[in-house]
């Protein structure tokens, strides 16, 4: 923690060498993560840049008592989130309907994937799916918190969280029985 201070405050500074590095350790985990919210790897370097502009211009209001990589990683998701809700190619798949669902079982495949095959299973979700997903599953926030990120409904969340874990189950199902095949429905 203590390199990450001297990190941050040769960054606030402005010495060049200082930001480098401090982009340079973060990047490549934090594209990780702009990328589970778009569709392509451009779309995500577009985020991830536009964030690290964030990072640099609000680093002054970094508190230095929780973890770096954390409050890098918020403004990366929230800087997705706004690139998903401005970008044109994904307005309409974010639109969130307030349909009831079925009732979905709590039984578990059994199947063995991978983390690259899972991953990839979930950028497959239609986009709204996809982010939800991301945010309750992987980035641990609560569906209030969704909600107010999103603007929708605490309900809306879960709903959507549920259908997106619904379609992940038929397709892991499906997926298991053929290896070669992945099956999206758009």
């Amino acid at each position: 923690m203590t390199d990450h201070l001297q990190l941050i405050n040769n960054c606030l500074k402005g010495k060049a060498a200082a930001q480098k590095q401090l982009y340079e350790e973060f990047a490549p985990s934090m594209l990780g993560v702009c990328y589970r919210y778009t569709k392509s790897l451009q779309d995500a370097e577009d985020v991830l840049q536009e964030g690290f502009v964030k990072v640099f211009r609000f680093l002054h209001q970094y508190n230095k008592e929780g973890e770096l990589g954390a409050w890098i990683r918020r403004i990366m998701v929230n800087t997705a989130l706004n690139y998903l809700k401005k970008s044109q190619k994904y307005q309409y798949d974010l639109l969130f309907d307030q349909a009831e669902l079925h009732v979905i079982t709590r039984d578990d495949p059994e199947v063995l994937l991978n983390a690259k095959e899972l991953a990839e299973l979930i950028r497959q979700l239609p986009t709204g799916y996809q982010t939800i997903f991301n945010l309750v599953a992987v980035e641990g926030f609560s569906h209030v918190e969704v909600g107010q990120m999103l603007g929708i409904s605490e309900n809306t969340s879960r709903s959507q969280y549920m259908r997106a874990r619904h379609l992940l189950i038929s397709w892991i199902t499906n997926t298991s029985g053929n290896k070669n095949k992945v099956y999206a429905s758009k």
